[in-house]
């Protein structure tokens, strides 16, 4: 099991291992987006870049940033990830619209 804690929000979400990081949060009402991305988020297919996070603690715990989340963040910090691409497997902090 991933505990997933939203550092910005004070709130911690039980998770299964292997889950998406964008589901998990939309499912407890955790907002992801910013105003243009809530009216222009692409559904979580890695496509707008909208549902940027940052990873506080545990990027040891999820999956390695994929080739979509490479080329939308490369001018970013390596802690920031795409919620829509990261799956979690194990204790993670995540500070969300960063």
């Amino acid at each position: 099991m991933a505990n997933i804690k939203f550092v910005e929000e004070d709130r911690e979400v039980i998770a299964a291992d292997g889950a998406n990081l964008r589901f998990k949060a939309l499912e407890n009402g955790i907002d992801l987006y910013t105003f243009m991305g809530k009216m222009m988020n692409c559904g979580g297919y890695g496509q707008c870049g909208t549902c940027i996070v940052e990873i506080v603690e545990g990027m040891e715990n999820l999956s390695p940033r994929t080739e979509v989340e490479n080329r939308k963040l490369k001018k970013k910090p390596d802690t920031y990830r795409l919620a829509c691409q990261t799956i979690v497997n194990g204790p993670v902090s995540v500070k969300t619209k960063p």
